[in-house]
C-alpha cells in the first residue's frame, strides 16, 4: 500500500508527459505525413500577412517550414494570438501537411489550430545587417540562425563519421585526461590550474602521450575531447578550447598514419556529401571541392615545400623568403596547398621545430619523422601526426634538452621499458576540418561557444 501511495502519482505524471511529446511530428519527417494532420511545435522564424492571410515560419530544429493561416480556418483567439507575434516566439501550431515544391523543404503546413507557449518582443537579431562583436556577444541567440545551424549540423556529421570510421577500423576509445602533470609540447602554451596540496596542474594540450600508453594495450585507439592551448593568437584559425580526435597505432611507421589520413579525411566528406547536401546549400559550398578529397593525396618532402616557397617568392608571390628549417606560417601553409586541388601532406620535417617524442629519420637524423596535412583553399593545417621515438636512451635525451622534468615522465618512459614498439598517429581539430568542410572563413562559427584571446562569454 505504501509502496503504491508514494510511486503511483509519480508514474502517471511520467506517462502524461510521455503521451505529450508523442503526438510532435518533427519537420523533418513531414514527407512521411502529406494529407495528414500534425502538431508541430517550435518557435516563429519569420512571419509576414497579406490581407486575411497569415503566413508564419516555423523552426523545431531540425527544419524550417511555412505555414498558412486562414482567418476563417481558425478562431479569433486564435488569429489575434498570431498575429501579433515576435520572432523567435515559441509555440505550437496543428495543421495538414500539403506537398509544395515551391515552399521551402517542398511542404506547407496549412493550420487549423494553435497555441502560444512564450511571446517574444524585440529579438535582438534582426534581418537588418550586425557587426560580429554583436553577433558573438548574442552568440546564445545567433545559434538560431539558418547559417549558424547548417555549420553546427556539419559539425555533427563530422564527429558522428570520425566516431563510425575508427569505430569501424578496430580502434579503442581510450580517452585522455583533462588535468595533466606536465607538458607534451612545451610549457608555453599551457594554462595552469591548481590542484590538490599545492599541487599544480595544466589543462591538456593533447592525449598524445596517454594514448601511446593506451596503444600498448588496445593495439588501435583514439581519445576525443577538449584541449587547450593558451597561444594568444588571434587568427582565423585559432581557438583556446577546441576539441580534437587522436589515434594512435601500435606496429605502425610514418606511411601508415598517411595511408589512415587519406581515408579518414575521405571518408568524412563523402559523409558531409551525402548526409548535409542541404545545410551546404545554405552554406552556398563548392561541393566539387569536396568531391576531389580522394585519396590518394600528393605526398611532399620538407625540402620540396621549401623549393616551392622559394620558387614562390622568386616570382614575386610571396613576400619574403622562407628559410629552410623554420615552422610554415599560415600564408606559407596556404601557397604550398594552392599548388594542389585536394589535401597536401608535408612530411619530415626538421626535429628542431616538431615535439620531443617525434622519432628521428634513419638517413637524416636532423629530420622528424612527422607529417602535417595541409587542407586545400587555405585552410591549412588540419591533421598533424607521425611516429614515435621508441628509445628509451633517446627519449631521456630529449626530455633534458627540452628542459622538461623528467619525474614527471617517468610513467611515460615504463612504455619504452616494457614492449617498446613503433608507433604512430595523429591529432585532428574538429573545428578547422568543420570550417574546411563548409567553406567558412573562421573557426570561431564552427563551435557552438567559441573561447578565444579576448573572449570568454557566453
Amino acid at each position: 500500500m505504501g509502496d503504491r501511495k508514494l510511486h503511483s502519482p509519480i508514474t502517471h505524471h511520467l506517462s502524461l508527459i510521455t503521451y505529450h511529446f508523442m503526438e510532435q511530428t518533427y519537420i523533418n519527417q513531414l514527407s512521411a505525413h502529406v494529407g495528414e494532420e500534425v502538431t508541430l511545435k517550435g518557435w516563429l522564424y519569420n512571419l509576414r500577412s497579406s490581407g486575411k492571410l497569415l503566413f508564419p515560419q516555423l523552426r523545431d530544429g531540425t527544419g524550417v517550414v511555412q505555414c498558412v493561416v486562414f482567418k476563417k480556418a481558425v478562431s479569433e483567439e486564435v488569429w489575434e494570438a498570431l498575429k501579433g507575434l515576435g520572432q523567435e516566439s515559441a509555440l505550437t501550431i496543428r495543421g495538414t501537411v500539403r506537398a509544395d515544391e515551391r515552399a521551402p523543404g517542398g511542404f506547407e503546413l496549412d493550420v487549423v489550430g494553435a497555441e502560444v507557449i512564450q511571446a517574444a518582443h524585440d529579438y535582438p537579431i534582426s534581418p537588418k545587417e550586425h557587426g560580429t562583436e554583436f553577433l558573438m556577444d548574442h552568440r546564445h541567440l545567433w545559434l538560431r540562425s539558418r547559417r549558424q545551424h547548417a555549420i553546427l549540423k556539419v559539425r555533427h556529421t563530422v564527429v558522428k563519421a570520425v566516431r563510425d570510421f575508427l569505430d569501424a577500423d578496430n580502434f579503442t576509445l581510450a580517452d585522455a585526461p583533462v588535468f595533466t602533470p606536465a607538458a607534451c609540447e612545451g610549457t608555453t602554451t599551457l594554462f595552469e590550474v591548481d590542484y590538490f596540496d599545492d599541487q599544480k596542474a595544466y589543462l591538456t594540450q593533447s592525449g598524445q602521450l596517454y594514448n601511446e600508453a593506451t596503444a600498448a594495450a588496445f593495439g588501435k585507439v583514439y581519445c576525443f575531447g577538449p584541449t587547450f592551448r593558451a597561444e594568444k593568437s588571434k587568427t582565423r584559425r585559432h581557438l583556446t578550447e577546441f576539441w580534437m580526435v587522436e589515434p594512435e597505432m601500435a606496429y605502425a611507421t610514418l606511411d601508415d598514419v598517411m595511408n589512415l589520413c587519406e581515408r579518414f579525411l575521405a571518408n568524412i566528406a563523402a559523409r558531409v556529401l551525402e548526409d548535409r547536401a542541404e545545410e551546404l546549400k545554405i552554406l552556398e559550398r563548392d561541393t566539387s571541392r569536396l568531391e576531389a578529397i580522394v585519396p590518394p593525396f600528393p605526398r611532399l618532402h620538407y625540402d620540396d615545400a621549401v623549393k616551392i616557397l622559394h620558387e614562390g617568392h622568386e616570382r614575386g608571390e610571396m613576400e619574403s623568403r622562407f628559410e629552410w628549417g623554420g615552422d610554415f606560417g599560415a600564408p606559407d601553409e596556404t601557397y604550398i596547398s594552392s599548388k594542389y586541388d585536394k589535401p597536401v601532406m608535408v612530411h619530415r620535417y626538421p626535429a628542431a621545430i616538431k615535439a620531443f617524442y617525434m622519432a628521428r629519420d634513419l638517413e637524416r637524423a636532423e629530420l622528424a619523422l612527422g607529417v602535417d596535412v595541409l587542407a586545400p583553399e587555405g585552410y591549412g593545417e588540419v591533421i598533424g601526426g607521425g611516429e614515435r621515438a621508441t628509445s628509451l636512451e633517446f627519449l631521456r635525451e630529449q626530455i633534458a634538452l627540452h628542459q622538461l622534468p623528467e619525474e614527471a615522465f617517468d610513467w611515460y618512459l615504463d612504455l619504452r621499458r616494457y614492449g617498446s614498439v613503433p608507433h604512430a598517429g595523429f591529432g585532428m581539430g574538429i573545428e578547422r576540418c568543420t570550417a574546411w568542410m563548409c567553406g567558412i572563413e573562421h573557426v570561431r562559427e564552427t563551435i557552438p561557444f567559441p573561447r578565444m584571446l579576448y573572449r570568454l562569454k557566453p
